[in-house]
């Protein structure tokens, strides 16, 4: 069968519409002619005929195995028009637009934060990524995704795998780059007893790991794993949600301090350990609310020990099952809401009535951001700009800061 390629799905795939409907060929570009066999809705076995324009020679040796890496195969330029019309689409999709600016895109080797499959084989470990809808693993020595501090980490995770792996089971390495060092988090190892937890340590010790934490125990802490947000420093619990990338994260608070202009009393809801709160403190009186109790503790300690910020409060609280009410938002200048994937509805609804003047929404799911977005909108906000952010770079991931005014 040969089809000609008419757009790019949201998962990156190559949308072709045939006799029968439409068709998914992955790998492939817009206006390429390709052919191959069809297998339900999928064409396999492709070959292409035509090569659009805009593919270019992947950067990464590994990028036709691994599934780390969506799009190499795409000119950086079509991967940030795709991005942009993502955001717009999910938009109309709920019967709004508005400005989006220019793409802000992370740099290669800039991941900081990435969780690796590993296993012991008979002759030693195996540790990459997953190929794309397989559970085989690919390793990845010459990744151009993750930062090097991550590639240097690769002797300590390969002498964890030894130590705690299996050739039957597959453990996910959780590893994050800190001011102190790399910062693991071990998901499906052998059981700890006496004899693994001290050579745990030692290994930690010898590898200059910041922390060790295997399954929900720190087995190891030579130094406390800082990250830097503002002036603060601040150690976040073992596998906390951290910004994919430095550049990225920049990119987010530039937007959303330039959003929230000269606000003095500002209320972050799904603080996490403190991204936007503590660097926005250098300005504002903050109230920080997030459902997870460690992080609230991490983002008060690395605010006591900053000195020189304002006022900041933390609350720990189930934003999905109580968000706050309006009358918690009263005397409260501007909003940051940065929701998870599912974004946050019930909180959403509450905001809209809340009269708050300026709501700063951050989102890595542009469908559930414009879902929300809509709430506010029909209760008289207006949606003033995006900005789309990409930090996953080469990945479908899209990530946003949206700005709301009455």
């Amino acid at each position: 069968m040969k089809l000609t390629i008419a757009r790019l799905g949201h998962h990156g795939d190559g949308i072709a519409e045939g006799p029968e409907g439409t068709i998914f060929v992955p790998g492939m570009l817009p206006g390429e002619e390709v052919e191959g066999e069809l297998s339900g809705n999928v064409l396999t076995g492709v070959k292409i005929v035509t090569p659009s324009a805009d593919r270019v020679k992947p950067v990464c040796s590994h990028a036709k195995t691994c599934g780390g890496c969506q799009m190499q195969h795409a000119r950086d330029g079509l991967v940030a028009d795709w991005k942009q019309g993502i955001a717009a689409g999910a938009l109309a999709g709920q019967g709004l637009e508005a400005p989006l600016r220019p793409i802000l895109t992370s740099p290669p080797r800039s991941r900081r934060r990435a969780t690796l499959a590993a296993r012991r084989t008979k002759g030693g470990t195996l540790i990459g990524f997953h190929a794309r809808g397989s559970d085989t693993i690919i390793p990845v020595p010459n990744c151009q995704l993750l930062h090097p501090d991550l590639m240097a980490a690769m002797p300590a995770l390969e002498a964890l795998v030894m130590a705690g792996g299996s050739r039957s089971g597959t453990l996910d390495l959780t590893v994050t780059r800190s001011l102190a060092g790399p910062d693991v988090v071990v998901k499906g190892g052998k059981p700890l007893d006496a004899d693994m937890h001290l050579q745990l340590a030692r290994i930690a010790e010898a590898h200059g790991l910041s922390r060790l934490t295997w399954e929900d125990e720190v087995v190891a802490l030579r130094a406390a794993p800082m990250q830097r947000f503002g002036r603060a420093l601040v150690a976040p619990p073992p596998g906390a949600f951290l910004q994919a990338t430095a550049e990225g994260e920049a990119a987010l608070l530039a937007t959303v301090r330039e959003a929230v202009g000269k606000a003095s009393r500002i209320t972050d809801l799904f603080a996490g350990s403190g991204t936007f709160s503590l660097p926005l403190a250098e300005q504002a009186d903050i109230h920080a609310v997030e459902g997870d109790a460690a992080m609230m503790t991490a983002l008060d300690k690395g605010w006591r020990m900053a000195g020189g910020l304002h006022k900041v409060t933390v609350e720990t609280r189930d934003l999905f099952r109580r968000p706050l009410e309006p009358d918690e938002f009263k005397g409260v200048e501007a909003v940051v809401i940065d929701p998870p994937r599912a974004g946050a509805e019930a909180q959403t609804a509450t905001l809209a009535r809340s009269k708050v003047p300026v709501i700063v929404m951050v989102s890595c799911n542009p469908v559930s951001f414009a879902r929300d977005a809509r709430v506010l909108t029909a209760a008289g906000y207006k949606l003033d700009w995006v900005q789309v952010v990409d930090q996953f770079r080469w990945s479908p991931h899209v990530e946003l800061v949206a700005r709301f005014a009455l």
